[in-house]
């Protein structure tokens, strides 16, 4: 037998887990032995977070008795291969810091970093609904659309084996910051209009109130859109519709993948399933057919840690 081990490290909550498999056979979800969460208290700085980390590593083995040989982990940010660094971090006391040598070092086993949006796409093309629908697919594009837009590519080696695409610079995946309205909201980032300023949940929520004077959850618009009794809904939601097929197209003119898996509050968005794709089909190099499978994810809030193991 053989244990993959995962840390999913979340700005406040930190959460492992061990898979125990026969060798040689691949992992499901319910080889599971055991998950347990911590939290992060992340306002206590960096090192105080790594040592939250070993605490929940030295609990793993004490309840299960097993040792990892190496351990994966999901981080809210980017590590930078160049400078050995994380960045983009939104527990922004891990920016500019090198975690991965320094968790190397307090655990003393290899380490293997990818962000969250990564391990989402990761976990899903290999535990969760990929293979049930696609199973001999050869890239995957995991999709997270909530507070933020985040993506991941998953590619299947020669060896058989699916592996996260991170990149020379560590930013593969990252369609949340592509240019989608030009001289759009200002993004964090320092750019204007990046596709999370059009279609993540608070910039909807934003576009809403610019039209209604209302503050509204993407819920709330969502059912006053389907009541059809409020303009302002309706513009709300054909503007995520239009905006997700420019979005998207994008994504399958560059990758062409076997399925896009859509992540995040906003991913539960049925539309986005059938009348996104059809706006889709206006922007891809294909004579307007899409043959890439559009999937609901099957792992929920599982995702980050199973794809931190499967790393």
């Amino acid at each position: 037998m053989q244990t993959y081990w995962g840390i999913d490290l979340g700005g406040t909550k930190i959460e492992g887990v061990i898979l125990q498999v026969e060798r040689g056979t691949a992992p499901t979800p319910d080889a599971v032995i055991i998950r347990k969460r911590i939290d992060t208290e992340a306002h206590n700085g960096y090192d105080h977070i790594l040592n939250q980390v070993v605490r929940l590593i030295d609990l793993l083995k004490a309840e299960t008795g097993l040792t990892p040989e190496r351990i994966g982990f999901a981080t809210p940010g980017t590590f930078d291969p160049a400078r050995q660094t994380m960045k983009n971090c939104n527990t922004t006391s891990l920016n500019g810091k090198p975690m991965k040598q320094d968790l190397a070092r307090l655990l003393g086993v290899p380490i293997e970093l990818a962000n969250d949006a990564n391990c989402f796409a990761l976990a899903e093309a290999t535990l969760g609904i990929v293979p049930d629908v696609v199973p001999d697919f050869q890239t995957v594009f995991g999709v997270i659309m909530g507070t933020g837009v985040g993506g991941g590519v998953v590619v299947r080696g020669r060896d058989g084996a699916p592996f996260v695409l991170n990149g020379l610079q560590g930013i593969g995946g990252e369609w949340g910051h592509n240019i989608l309205e030009e001289n759009g909201h200002p993004c964090y980032c320092g750019k204007r209009g990046c596709t999370e300023q059009v279609i993540s949940g608070p910039a909807l929520q934003r576009y809403y109130q610019q039209l209604s004077n209302e503050q509204r959850t993407m819920k709330e618009i969502m059912e006053r859109y389907h009541a059809g009794n409020d303009l302002a809904a309706s513009q709300t939601v054909n503007r995520m519709l239009e905006y997700f097929g420019r979005a998207v197209s994008t994504l399958i003119n560059v990758l062409d993948p076997d399925a896009i898996v859509l992540g995040g509050g906003v991913g539960n968005v049925d539309l986005l399933y059938t009348e996104g794709v059809e706006r889709a089909k206006k922007y891809v190099f294909n004579s307007g057919e899409i043959r890439t499978a559009f999937l609901k994810p099957k792992l929920g809030d599982s995702a980050g840690v199973f794809g931190a193991a499967m790393l």
